[in-house]
C-alpha cells in the first residue's frame, strides 16, 4: 500500500513539471544605493513559446510583469527591455505574432523612492503555447534589497475569510487515480497524412496530356530494348527508382534553407506579401491548365538531358527519368506548386516537404514497375484522348479554389475582413458552379474538342461536382457551427463571419461559467458535469468547439445527457472586492486571486494538476471522477470518453440505489 502511494505521489510530481513548459529564475544587480537591475530569465521548453509583451489586439495574451508599491515606494525607469524574439506567423492564432523559443530575458531598471525599502514584489502574467494547448499563469517574484530592512509589511498573509475561500475552491475528489494517466493524445501522423497527400497529387499527375502518354511507350521500349525480360524488368524499375529519386532531390534546398534558420521557410510561407504572391501564382497555374498558354522549361535542359540518356546504362536511365520530369513539368509543376506551399506552412517544412515529395515521386513510379511486371495490362490501359485535356481543365478550377486560400490567409493576417467565412464561401460556390457548366459541355477552353461526347465517368464526376455545390449551401447562412466539416482548415474560422454572433456558450448548448452554480444544478437535475477548462484566446478550444462538439453524436450527449461548466482561465474580469483573496499554495507560495481566470486557473492547477487548455473532466456533483480527464482530440476518442463516464455515472448511480434499502 505505502510503496503504492510513493508510485502515485512520483506519477503525481511528473505530471506537474510537464505542466511548467515555462520556468523563470530571477537575478538582482545593484546599480548605485538608490538604483537597481531587476532581471527575469524564462526557461522555455522545446516546442513550446512564450509570447512577447507587444502583441496585436485579439491575439493570445501579452506577457505583462505587475510592480507591487510602485509609484509609492519606488519608481519604474524607462520600459521593460526585453531579449529578442522570433516573429512568424502563429497558425494557432492565425495572426503575425512575436515570442520566445528556448528563453527570453527582460530587465526593467528601478529607483527608490524609500530608503527602507527592502524588497520589491510583483507577480508576472503570461500565455506560452504549443501545437495543441495553451497554458495561462501568474507567477509571483520578489526582489530582496536588504534583507534587514524587510518587515511583515511587505509579506502577504492568509486571513481566516481568505482561507475560508481557498478551502471552497479544494475538491475532495474520489477516483483520483484517475488523474495519472498519459498526456500524449495524437491521433495522426502528419508526415504519413503528408506522403499520401503527395502521393494522391502523383497519382493526378499521371492522368495528364503530358505523363500519361509517356508511360506505354516508356515500359514498351524497355521491354523491347532488353535481351531478356527479366533485364527489361529490372531496367523498368530502377526508371521508376530514379523518378522518385529525382523528386527527393528537388527537396534538398529547401534543407539547406532550414538549417540555416528553421523559421525561415514557415515565415516565408505565411507573410502577407508572399500570400499574396502564392495567390498570384497559383491564378497564372490556374490559367495555364486551362489552356491560354504552357509552362516549360528552357529547351536545353530537355536537350541535354535526353542527349545523356542516349548514351545508355544506369546513368543513361536517370537521365532518362530526368528527361521525363523537364518535360512534363507543364503538368506537374502547379501541383508541385501546390505541395511546396501546403508544406512549408507546417511544422518542419523541408522535411514534410522530402516526404510529399517522395510520395509524388512513388506514385509517379508505380505504374513504370507495375507494367513491368505484368506488361500484359498495357492493353487494358485507355488510350490518350480528349478526356486528359478534361483532366488538366478540372485541375485548373482547383488550383483557383486553392489561390483563394492564400488570399484568404493574407485578409487573416492584415485584418482586412474582405474575406469574411460566408464571403469565401461564396466564391468557391461560384469556381464549382463553372466547373459543373464545363463538365456539361457547356463551356469550353482553347484545346477543348468541339463536340466531344460526355463518357460516364465524367456523368459521375459531374454529379459529385453538383452535390458538392450543394454542400457548400450551407456556408452561406447564419449558425454555421458544425458546418463543413469536410473543409476544416480551408474556409476561415466560423467566428470570421458577417453575421455577429449573440451566444455566451458554445454552439448555443446551455452552460454555466461558475462551478458551484452548475453543480447544483447538476445535482438536481441529476447528471454528470463537464469541466470545459477553457480560454477566450484559445483557438485550440475553438476548434474542439466546431469540429468536435458540433458533431451530432457528441453534440446530442453534451446537450441531453450533461451539465457543461465552461470556466475561462483567461478572463481578466476583476471579481468584486469581497470576492478577492490570498491563496497559499502547498509549497508555502501565496498569491492574490483578483480577477475570474485567476480563480479558475488556481481551481484546475489545484484540482487536477493541469494548467493548459483545453482540458475536460467528468465528474458527478459529489466530486467523484467517472474517467482520465482529456484534452485537444478527434471526434470518435472524444465521443468514446462522453460514453465511457456517463455509463460510469450510471453504474455509480446504480450501485448507490441498490444499496439503499
Amino acid at each position: 500500500m505505502i510503496r503504492k502511494i510513493f508510485l502515485l505521489l512520483f506519477l503525481w510530481t511528473l505530471g506537474v513539471q510537464a505542466q511548467d513548459p515555462v520556468v523563470w529564475t530571477t537575478e538582482l544587480k545593484k546599480l548605485s544605493d538608490t538604483e537597481y537591475l531587476l532581471i527575469f530569465q524564462a526557461s522555455v521548453e522545446p516546442k513550446w513559446h512564450l509570447y512577447s509583451q507587444s502583441l496585436p489586439e485579439d491575439g493570445p495574451l501579452p506577457t505583462e510583469f505587475v510592480f507591487e508599491e510602485e509609484g509609492t515606494a519606488y519608481e519604474l525607469v524607462g520600459k521593460i527591455e526585453e531579449s529578442e524574439t522570433v516573429t512568424a506567423f502563429d497558425p494557432i492564432f492565425e495572426m503575425d505574432l512575436s515570442w520566445f523559443e528556448g528563453e527570453g530575458t527582460f530587465q526593467q531598471k528601478i529607483r527608490l523612492l524609500q530608503a527602507e525599502l527592502g524588497a520589491v514584489s510583483g507577480e508576472i502574467n503570461f500565455q506560452a503555447c504549443d501545437d495543441k494547448v495553451c497554458i495561462f499563469r501568474n507567477e509571483p517574484f520578489r526582489f530582496v534589497l536588504d534583507a534587514s530592512k524587510v518587515s511583515a509589511v511587505y509579506q502577504k498573509t492568509v486571513d481566516p475569510e481568505s482561507l475560508k475561500k481557498s478551502q471552497a475552491l479544494q475538491l475532495s475528489l474520489k477516483n483520483k487515480e484517475l488523474l495519472v494517466q498519459d498526456q500524449d493524445q495524437k491521433s495522426d501522423n502528419p508526415l504519413l497524412n503528408l506522403f499520401l497527400l503527395g502521393f494522391v497529387g502523383g497519382l493526378i499527375a499521371l492522368l495528364t496530356p503530358c505523363v500519361f502518354p509517356m508511360i506505354p511507350l516508356t515500359v514498351s521500349f524497355f521491354l523491347k530494348q532488353s535481351i531478356s525480360k527479366s533485364s527489361g524488368v529490372i531496367r523498368a524499375l530502377l526508371y521508376g527508382f530514379f523518378i522518385l529519386l529525382i523528386y527527393v532531390l528537388m527537396s534538398l534546398p529547401f534543407h539547406f534553407l532550414d538549417a540555416l534558420d528553421p523559421q525561415i521557410l514557415n515565415t516565408l510561407s505565411t507573410n502577407i506579401v508572399m500570400n499574396l504572391i502564392f495567390f498570384a501564382i497559383f491564378v497564372f497555374f490556374a490559367f495555364s491548365f486551362f489552356g491560354y498558354y504552357e509552362l516549360t522549361l528552357p529547351s536545353s535542359w530537355v536537350n541535354r538531358s535526353d542527349a545523356a540518356a542516349a548514351g545508355g546504362g544506369v546513368l543513361g536511365i536517370f537521365f532518362m527519368a530526368l528527361t521525363l520530369a523537364i518535360v512534363s513539368f507543364s503538368c506537374t509543376g502547379p501541383i508541385l506548386g501546390s505541395l511546396l506551399a501546403g508544406s512549408l506552412s507546417a511544422e518542419g517544412g523541408a522535411t514534410q516537404l522530402t516526404v510529399g515529395m517522395a510520395g509524388f515521386g512513388f506514385a509517379l513510379a508505380l505504374p513504370f514497375g507495375l507494367l513491368a511486371f505484368f506488361p500484359n495490362a498495357l492493353k487494358s490501359i485507355p488510350k490518350s484522348g480528349g478526356w486528359m485535356t478534361k483532366v488538366k481543365v478540372t485541375l485548373g478550377f482547383l488550383e483557383l479554389a486553392l489561390a483563394l486560400k492564400f488570399l484568404s490567409n493574407a485578409d487573416l493576417v492584415g485584418h482586412w475582413g474582405i474575406l469574411k467565412r460566408e464571403v469565401f464561401v461564396g466564391v468557391w460556390m461560384v469556381i464549382t458552379i463553372l466547373l459543373f457548366v464545363y463538365l456539361m459541355g457547356w463551356l469550353r477552353f482553347p484545346h477543348d474538342v468541339k463536340g466531344a461526347k460526355i463518357s460516364k465517368f465524367q456523368r459521375i464526376f459531374t454529379f459529385l461536382v453538383l452535390l458538392f455545390i450543394f454542400y457548400l449551401m450551407p456556408g452561406l447562412g447564419k449558425n454555421q457551427d458544425g458546418q463543413l466539416t469536410l473543409l476544416s482548415g480551408f474556409p476561415p474560422p466560423v467566428f470570421y463571419s458577417v453575421y455577429p454572433s449573440d451566444s455566451e456558450c458554445p454552439l448555443g448548448l446551455n452552460c454555466f461559467k461558475d462551478y458551484e452554480q452548475g453543480r447544483t444544478y447538476a445535482e438536481a437535475q441529476d447528471k454528470p458535469i463537464l469541466f470545459d477548462f477553457t480560454g477566450w484566446a484559445c483557438v485550440n478550444c475553438r476548434r474542439m468547439e466546431e469540429n468536435v462538439w458540433s458533431q451530432p453524436e457528441v453534440f446530442r450527449l453534451l446537450n441531453e445527457e450533461f451539465i457543461i461548466i465552461s470556466l475561462y482561465v483567461d478572463d481578466r474580469k476583476e471579481l468584486p472586492e469581497a470576492e478577492q483573496f490570498n491563496f497559499q499554495y502547498p509549497n508555502g507560495r501565496i498569491k492574490t486571486i483578483q480577477t475570474v481566470g485567476e480563480k479558475w486557473a488556481t481551481f484546475q492547477n489545484l484540482n487536477f494538476s493541469n494548467a493548459s487548455q483545453p482540458y475536460y473532466v467528468l465528474l458527478s456533483s459529489d466530486a467523484t471522477l467517472l474517467s482520465s480527464p482529456i484534452q485537444y482530440t478527434d471526434t470518435a476518442t472524444y465521443r468514446d470518453w462522453l460514453e465511457e463516464g456517463l455509463s460510469k455515472f450510471r453504474e455509480n448511480k446504480n450501485s448507490t440505489q441498490g444499496y439503499a434499502f
